[in-house]
């Protein structure tokens, strides 16, 4: 059985999404207006979507049901 290759994230998801949502902004100030363009704002709103919802997540005011 192959051992699973383990990777020691030094970023927080939430950074590592950030950043991500950050250079596909950047990426798509550099095209012209189309469907890759649209795709890299997609992609760049889904990433910082992702990241507010893992910090909500995360939050200690957040408690499980009792």
């Amino acid at each position: 059985m192959p051992k699973r290759r383990r990777v020691r994230q030094i970023l927080s998801l939430e950074e590592r999404l950030s950043a991500e949502a950050k250079r596909l902004r950047e990426e798509a100030k550099l095209l012209p207006p189309g469907a890759l363009r649209d795709t890299l704002l997609r992609r760049a709103r889904q990433a910082e979507t992702g990241s507010r919802l893992s910090e909500w997540l995360r939050s200690p005011g957040l408690r499980p049901p009792e």
